[in-house]
């Protein structure tokens, strides 16, 4: 008779040993009966099989398998909490010969992280997700998941999971299911050796797919935990064979990879020359006439503010448009409630001949306020010999500050007479650049032109000519500043 020898041996994707603890250098961390370091071996084998370990990227969550890293000698990234397959598309699109595979367990992947993987399915990313199911969180002491059984007592269901309160558990391959691009989803279970031989298949198969170069491929794997559940591990395996399987149904839900076609090729990125062509910034509309030096040296700091509807991020974005038209560097930042009309805005932004650190202006030394709560929220941050504009006809006498340059002119109203009160923000954008200096007439124009609608140009064009015309003329002749 023929002999045979079966020999079980450490995975080549694996480490030859395992260096997060100097003391433990041959195990994992994780509890004895864990289902993760099964599905673990499972992976490892079959990028052995499929001789991919050299192209394998593992994109490792936060959960109980934050430490795949410390234990596959393949690629490795970590990501924040249910990034995964976000993470993961970006891999994969940044080096497409790579075999990316997101690895996830239900608190990261079924609560948190939904919006990722619903989207990630739905655009078929060529990528390999598995799921760890085990229906509670156990990194982070045994809070209810998105997965948990009714019934099932937890950190934050003492009570047990109530339909009614906590809803029903989330099934994600059936969901996953509902969409049209995904090419292979199956649910398995570690519940026993039969089932754990089975689930080495489909954990295999879904690697094999982004091989061949098909699309999204997701398996859910059942899994024990024997810890948070404070189960005998035995215990915990019936749990997940018959408990857990009786609610997350282990089947194929669907395998399309014998008439999936290999996705074409992503188109190559554009060229850095042709950015400005693509993003219809050349012909006169943007960068090609820009300055190729800030023709002077500027550090503006500029706080526009006032109630949604008067302009206040417009104002701020001619300001930014103009500014890059000039050459110099710039940025703005918006910031407003949810009310389409009336609600608070502001919005921050900054002009430099020089790197901008960081778009946040928090001391500006420029103020533009378009009303009184603007006025009273903003003005103590503003700095020392700075220029405040307000949308009134005078400064309350209980917003006067001696240290900073300050001047009321009611813009609504002058844009009133100009034709529209929506203009309002362009009279004062006006006298700004009468009072400063700080950017040429053209360029601002030439922002206007691409920013506004053809038809509001001409009195835009008008406002902003009202607004230089108001500031000379009015007592701020005191007030021509430099920069």
């Amino acid at each position: 008779m023929a002999s045979y020898t079966v020999i079980h041996e450490k995975a080549e994707a694996f480490y030859d040993t395992f260096e997060r603890k100097a003391e433990l250098q041959g195990q994992t961390h994780y509890c004895p009966g864990c289902g993760h370091g099964i599905v673990s071996k499972l992976l490892a084998q079959a990028i052995d099989e499929l001789g991919v370990q050299d192209r394998t990227v593992l994109i490792n969550p936060v959960g109980c398998s934050v430490f795949g890293y410390y234990y596959f000698d393949v690629g490795n990234v970590q990501v924040a909490h249910g990034r995964a397959p976000a993470a993961a598309t970006a891999v994969k699109r940044s080096r497409p010969e790579s075999i990316v595979i997101a690895y996830q367990g239900d608190g990261d992947l079924a609560a948190i992280g939904t919006a990722e993987i619903i989207h990630a399915a739905n655009r078929g990313e060529p990528i390999t997700v598995i799921f760890v199911n085990n229906g509670i969180y156990g990194m982070t002491g045994g809070q209810m998941a998105p997965t948990t059984p009714l019934g099932k007592k937890t950190a934050t269901s003492p009570l047990g999971r109530d339909a009614l309160n906590e809803g029903y558990p989330l099934h994600v391959c059936e969901m996953l299911n509902s969409l049209e691009a995904p090419v292979y989803i199956e649910r398995v279970s570690l519940g026993n050796s039969k089932q754990i031989m089975h689930a080495a298949k489909a954990i295999k198969r879904a690697v094999e797919n982004q091989v061949k170069g098909l699309g999204f491929s997701f398996v859910e794997v059942l899994s024990p935990c024997p810890t948070i559940w404070k189960m005998q591990p035995v215990e915990a395996k019936r749990f997940v064979q018959d408990e857990m399987a009786a609610i997350f149904g282990v089947s194929n839900l669907r395998d399309r990879s014998k008439e999936a076609q290999p996705r074409p090729a992503a188109a190559a990125a554009p060229a850095l020359e042709d950015l400005p062509r693509l993003l219809d910034l050349v012909n006169g509309s943007g960068v090609e006439g820009a300055a190729a030096h800030p023709p002077q040296e500027l550090d503006m700091r500029i706080k526009v503010a006032g109630f949604g509807g008067q302009g206040v991020l417009m104002l701020g974005e001619v300001l930014a448009e103009a500014g890059l038209e000039a050459g110099y560097e710039v940025s703005w930042l918006p910031s407003y409630g949810p009310e389409m009309r009336s609600g608070t805005s502001n919005c921050h932004v900054r002009l430099a001949h020089h790197a901008i650190d960081s778009p946040l202006v928090s001391r500006p030394n420029v103020l533009l306020a378009l009303n009184e709560p603007s006025l009273r929220k903003f003005l103590p941050v503003v700095e020392e010999g700075g220029i405040v504009l307000y949308n009134g006809s005078e400064i309350p006498e209980d917003c006067v500050r001696s240290d900073v340059r300050m001047v009321a002119l009611p813009f609504t109203q002058l844009a009133d007479e100009v034709g529209a009160t929506k203009v309002g923000n362009i009279v004062m954008l006006g006298a700004l650049l009468e009072a400063t200096g700080m950017l040429e007439q053209d360029r601002v124009v030439a922002a206007l032109k691409r920013l506004v609608h053809p038809r509001f140009f001409e009195l835009d064009l008008a406002a902003l000519a009202r607004g230089r015309q108001e500031f000379r003329g009015s007592a701020a002749d005191d007030y021509l500043w430099g920069v």
